[in-house]
């Protein structure tokens, strides 16, 4: 781990030292995420939903995508099921 030293001014900026920011290729207007741990502060890229779960639904890629069709008559399929299950819900009650 290599550290490097930094002056906060009055305002409270932080000037990230150009090692650091070459290392991260952080770039004027990239968003950060700071974070604290006892004395100890975590700077990070903060990343969007998108970049945080980016390759989330890669294993589904093996499936073929489904027609118009088919996702029509899944989703009818799916709110038939669930009004099923609440009429039954309603009979029991």
């Amino acid at each position: 781990m290599t550290v490097h030293r930094a002056k906060m001014s009055c305002n409270g900026r932080l000037t990230i030292p150009i090692e650091s920011r070459r290392a991260l290729n952080l770039v004027e207007g990239d968003r950060l995420a700071v974070e604290h741990q006892g004395e100890v502060f975590l700077v990070r890229r903060a990343m969007s939903v998108a970049e945080r779960t980016a390759g989330g639904l890669a294993a589904y890629r093996g499936f073929p995508p489904l027609t118009l069709e088919e996702e029509r008559a899944a989703f009818e399929q799916g709110v038939a099921d669930e009004v099923a299950a609440s009429l039954a819900a309603e009979a029991d009650d």
